[in-house]
């Protein structure tokens, strides 16, 4: 049976950052996710976390000015001190709140300055260092892949750039956040690729597109792929990263079937 977490971040946006926690736990999600949490003490969040009696599924490395349309820390050549230091930050939150994964965007270097093959250097330096760094507290690196139609000039942004970089790396502790939605806008045949690469994905999020609103608003057959998901053996949480079409709580029927 699929389970869920929910993207903080993104639902329950009707409530207080801290009361999001209980609002997914209350609407039948086992785990949270929270994108950049890094202006709320850890043990506030730490609080929540056990009030609610969820588990933290992913939190993103800090990402510079990534947020604000800028190229981020984790591709870019000359910032990779300020990199270090998001995931020494990184690192403190995760000896506190535990989370499973910690996720790291590579964004989007600005390819008239930089070659792209020196920020694919920058990035499997960067991304070693927090697998590594990340280890020792008990949590998984990621590294994610998205769109360009959303985010022009991305640098990661299929399956098989995120694998090859992730084998360039070659260290255990990092695995492949496998977004759904970006992954169709960019591939489709989401479920003969998740199968072939199954072993090397390390969580996977969800959302419906065009749109990127809950399951049922686009083209995805959302029952179809979970059933799918969950017969390829996969025991992780799925998380629902989606712009909820209305108040939360009335965009989760498709969960229904498996509460």
């Amino acid at each position: 049976m699929p389970k869920f977490s929910a993207n903080i971040s993104m639902m329950f946006m009707e409530h207080d950052i801290l009361d999001r926690f209980q609002a997914a736990k209350d609407a039948g999600f086992g785990a949270i996710e929270v994108q950049f949490p890094y202006d709320i003490e850890p043990e506030d969040l730490l609080a929540a976390k056990e009030s609610a009696d969820v588990e933290i599924s992913v939190i993103n490395v800090g990402a510079g000015d990534l947020t604000s349309g800028g190229p981020g820390l984790a591709a870019m050549p000359g910032r990779e001190d300020q990199f270090k230091a998001a995931v020494d930050q990184a690192c403190h939150y995760a000896e506190i709140l535990k989370p499973l994964n910690m996720n790291v965007l590579p964004g989007w270097p600005p390819m008239d300055q930089f070659d792209r093959g020196e920020c694919i250097e920058v990035l499997v330096a960067n991304l070693r260092f927090a697998a590594e760094a990340l280890a020792t507290t008990g949590t998984r690196a990621l590294v994610e892949a998205c769109n360009i139609q959303d985010r022009l000039g991305f640098l990661v942004h299929n399956s098989a750039q995120a694998i090859d970089v992730i084998n360039q790396v070659g260290h255990d502790n990092l695995a492949f956040e496998y977004d759904l939605y970006h992954m169709q806008i960019m591939e489709g045949n989401l479920v003969p690729r998740m199968t072939e690469i199954l072993a090397q994905i390390g969580h996977i999020q969800f959302a419906d597109t065009p749109g990127r609103h809950e399951p049922g608003t686009g083209e995805i057959n959302y029952s179809y792929v979970f059933k799918a998901i969950d017969e390829m053996g996969w025991k992780g949480w799925l998380g629902a990263e989606y712009a909820p079409s209305g108040p939360t709580t009335e965009t989760l029927d498709w969960m229904q079937p498996y509460l």
